[in-house]
């Protein structure tokens, strides 16, 4: 039995039509560094049937490895989310929302989270209807969090999002738009429950790598970030995980 899990994580694909045959390199070099694949969503561009054809494609032709997967705001765009999703679960990806999985007594939770800022300057639910339900969706999105991190039993946990639940890893976008990336109500369960690390997309601009307030790490994936930031590297994350035994987080 491994002494450790190395976890590779990616996001921000966005397959388009014209994406057959791009990712398979990619996927066949993840499949020589890592013993998982963590996609942390906006698999695809419009979220079209298509899309998702091409990318299932890809996996199954050259990632050698299990992959996990949430879904980013990308992939709703066309209102195909659950048609993506079969499609994604047919090439033996398994897609997480809400819902957990473990591996070699690793143990993954994700969702895709949701936007509404950070700290104290997090949008609030008071006022019109729509500000209400803007929140909420973030709460709800929180809450599946939760729900799937309490499920689990292993020592390690890895909590999978697109969103970014802390602030530090959205910094360098414009200013305007950071309350768009993430909440930091996706940041209380993670830290509850004393996760390992984290996984998160969707900030194009972002910074590579922060931390919750309980000190757990957490990684933006997005491959703009990546390329950016490790130019010598290819455009995805790899990270050990002991097997079976405590981690201090």
């Amino acid at each position: 039995m491994r002494d450790t899990l190395r976890i590779a994580a990616i996001a921000d694909l966005h397959v388009k039509k014209s994406s057959a045959g791009t990712l398979q390199p990619l996927f066949a070099q993840i499949s020589d560094s890592a013993d998982v694949l963590l996609l942390c969503g906006d698999l695809t561009d419009f979220g079209t049937i298509d899309e998702g054809k091409i990318l299932a494609k890809e996996i199954t032709s050259s990632l050698r490895i299990p992959s996990l997967a949430v879904l980013g705001n990308h992939d709703f765009e066309s209102g195909q989310e659950k048609e993506l999703i079969n499609i994604l679960t047919d090439a033996g990806v398994v897609v997480l929302d809400g819902t957990s999985h473990e591996m070699d007594g690793v143990g993954f939770a994700g969702v895709k989270g949701f936007a509404g800022g950070f700290g104290r300057r997090a949008l609030g639910a008071w006022g019109e209807k729509i500000i209400k339900d803007f929140v909420h969706e973030t709460i709800n999105e929180a809450l599946k969090l939760e729900t799937a991190l309490a499920r689990l039993r292993t020592p390690q946990k890895i909590a999978v999002l697109h969103y970014s639940p802390i602030q530090a890893t959205v910094n360098n976008e414009p200013p305007e738009i950071v309350a768009f990336l993430g909440s930091s109500r996706l940041e209380e369960p993670l830290d509850r429950y004393r996760v390992n690390a984290v996984f998160h997309g969707h900030a194009h601009r972002g910074s590579p790598e922060g931390r919750t307030k309980g000190n757990a790490p957490v990684y933006n994936v997005a491959m703009p970030v990546l390329a950016a930031a490790f130019p010598d590297q290819p455009p995805f994350r790899v990270v050990e995980v002991p097997v079976g035994e405590e981690v201090p987080a």
